[in-house]
């Protein structure tokens, strides 16, 4: 086999597992627990998925679902319904009812429920409930059917169960909710129960006065002779009571007697104990006087001595405070005639120096006028002989035309 081959062959098995994969996604299915998915088309019995994944093949087969949770289906009766006791009723009931959970139930429901809602599916049982309820108000009286509900239930759901199995479904609950006679017999049987029930009463309540009353009276019997024999031995404990006080008396006076003697003598030795506590409390106070007194003096001498001390420090305080005075005064007088004496010495260095300046200056203005007096001397002098000069050469000049001329 060369290479292009086994491409081919290799190709065809990567498109067959791709096509295998798009297969399972597209026909993957799960149902929840209160769905349950009909899977059919290629087998006889079609497959249940309730509460699992399973898988289908797509365009080969289909999938359906019928619904497993719990549905209401109310069975009130339209009209009346003759009882066994011929008394028409109506009766208002609500059953609870599911599609069996089984794979065989589910099928069997699915010929029934598929794809319904549990709506639809409450509409549909709600005939066959009806009628089985019909019939077991046939065959109970009233007082069964609204005292012993149970029962009536009971039998609804036993005689519904048949039906019921051969469409799939199973009955949870019967409850009977109201029952409703055509001439208001429940309300006279109601008052009837009262009735009976005032009377249960009232001789209750007559019997239990009655024997109130005897019990009172046996009870009264019996306080009457307790009180008899209470009074007895309470005038025996009475007597007892008086023979105990006068002996209790007689010990108390005895006692009394010697007490008083006692006191007596007591009494003399605690006026001697009196008497020699008063003169040691005398004594006791004239020390402690004396002691105040001796103590009062040298109080008074130590706050002498702390006034003429305090005295003396004042004094002493004084002399310091007024010598520290003096001297400061002093030193303040000493540093002011310095001050004064150096701002004199700095007011004559000051003239000095301003003598010193001025005479520099009229030293300066004299050198100046005299060498000003010298310039114009010297100019004056320059100027007169250069007037000789010129008056000689004019002279001269003069001599000279004139000879010219002669």
């Amino acid at each position: 086999m060369n290479f292009s081959m086994m491409t081919y062959v290799y190709s065809g098995i990567g498109l067959l597992v791709v096509f295998i994969l798009i297969l399972f996604f597209v026909g993957y299915t799960k149902a929840p627990p209160d769905i349950a998915k009909i899977i059919s088309g290629l087998r006889k019995t079609p497959r249940v998925l309730a509460g699992r994944a399973g898988v289908r093949i797509p365009f080969l087969e289909r999938e359906d679902e019928i619904y497993l949770g719990q549905i209401s289906v109310d069975i009130k009766t339209d009209t009346y319904i003759p009882t066994q006791d011929f008394i028409n009723v109506k009766v208002d009931a609500i059953a609870k009812v599911r599609v069996k959970s089984d794979p065989a139930g589910i099928q069997l429901a699915a010929k029934n429920f598929l794809n319904k809602m549990p709506g639809a599916i409450a509409a549909d049982l709600q005939d066959s409930l009806q009628g089985n309820m019909r019939e077991i108000i046939g065959t109970l009286d009233l007082k069964t059917i609204n005292t012993d509900r149970d029962k009536f239930s009971d039998q609804v759901m036993a005689k519904a169960a048949r039906d019921m199995e051969a469409l799939g479904i199973e009955i949870l609950s019967c409850n009977i909710q109201n029952v409703i006679d055509e001439h208001g017999l429940i309300n006279d049987m109601g008052m009837d129960n009262t009735s009976m029930i005032k009377k249960n009463a009232a001789i209750a309540k007559a019997t239990a006065e009655k024997e109130i009353a005897i019990a009172q009276a046996e009870a009264d019997r019996a306080a009457n002779e307790a009180r008899v024999a209470a009074d007895a031995e309470i005038a025996e404990k009475q007597n007892e009571l008086a023979i105990k006080k006068a002996n209790l008396k007689r010990e108390s006076d005895t006692a009394m007697a010697v007490a008083d003697a006692a006191y007596e003598i007591q009494k003399q030795e605690q006026e001697k104990t009196i008497q020699t506590a008063t003169v040691n409390a005398q004594i006791a106070k004239a020390e402690r006087e004396a002691d105040l007194k001796s103590k009062e003096v040298s109080i008074r001498e130590q706050e002498l001595q702390a006034t003429t001390n305090k005295v003396a420090d004042a004094e002493k305080y004084k002399t310091e405070k007024n010598a520290e005075a003096e001297l400061i005064k002093r030193q303040r007088n000493a540093e002011a005639e310095k001050y004064e004496q150096e701002q004199k010495a700095a007011a004559q260095m000051k003239l000095a120096d301003a003598q010193k300046y001025a005479a520099e200056q009229d030293a300066a203005a004299v050198r100046a006028k005299a060498e000003a007096e010298a310039a114009g001397i010297a100019a004056k002098l320059k100027a007169e002989a250069e007037g000789i000069a010129a008056k000689g050469k004019a002279e001269a000049e003069a001599i000279k035309i004139g000879r010219a001329h002669v």
